[in-house]
């Protein structure tokens, strides 16, 4: 389903970007929609949070993408990482990280951002996008599963994965960190309050589907505020 959603809306902002896609930018940007289109559909940041008020974005930002590999890139890891965490929690508690931690990622970045907080290596962002704060939530969650349950196995998987987010975000230009960070201590802290050593209850069901809800109408919400300004920059 991730994977779906995130193709066609990134097909969706291709296409509001009309003659505004780059087709093939500096470094990496390869099919990048403009981005005004991704402020449109909802692109997060210290702008749109802080500056608009548009905090639905925290949530609908996960679900868009900078360019053609950043998307590759990402949904590579959703299904790597998606049906280990469905294996450890269960469907209905996967979709309450990734949604959470995600949005957390994103809080954290937008107000480092708007903040200016002075971490070295770490650079708060005006503007960002992409799965990967959810993707670190996953493991986050899986993390916390590790050391819950004692597992070396889980622990040395995921301190291997940890190693390699964190040295392709200090070697990529334009990797927002702070949503990086933020999203894994969001999705181990939300794996915390949902205890899966127990088993999923039906509220868990009801809640992954709010959290679907919720990042919908993010998007919805995002479409008709349309209008409001833009920073020239975009």
């Amino acid at each position: 389903m991730v994977v779906a959603v995130s193709s066609v809306l990134y097909v969706m902002t291709l296409l509001a970007s009309g003659r505004d896609v780059q087709i093939a930018g500096g470094g990496l940007s390869i099919l990048a929609p403009s981005g005004r289109s991704l402020l449109l559909f909802g692109m997060s940041g210290a702008y749109p949070v802080y500056v608009e008020g548009a905090w639905w974005t925290l949530l609908s930002a996960s679900w868009l993408h900078g360019n053609l590999l950043h998307i590759l890139f990402n949904m590579y890891w959703v299904r790597r990482l998606g049906p280990d965490a469905v294996e450890l929690f269960g469907p209905a508690r996967t979709v309450i990280v990734y949604t959470v931690g995600g949005a957390v990622g994103f809080l954290v970045s937008s107000t480092a951002g708007y903040l200016g907080v002075p971490i070295p290596l770490l650079h708060g962002a005006s503007f960002t996008v992409g799965a990967s704060a959810s993707i670190l939530a996953l493991l986050g969650a899986i993390a916390h599963y590790g050391h819950r349950g004692g597992s070396r196995l889980i622990r040395s998987q995921v301190t291997e994965l940890v190693v390699i987010f964190a040295v392709m975000g200090l070697l990529m230009p334009g990797t927002d960190n702070y949503a990086h960070a933020g999203g894994f201590l969001g999705g181990y802290a939300v794996a915390a309050a949902l205890d899966p050593f127990a088993r999923e209850r039906f509220s868990h069901l009801l809640l992954a589907a709010a959290c679907l809800g919720a990042s919908a109408l993010a998007v919805v919400l995002s479409l008709l505020h349309g209008a409001l300004p833009l920073p020239s920059s975009l």
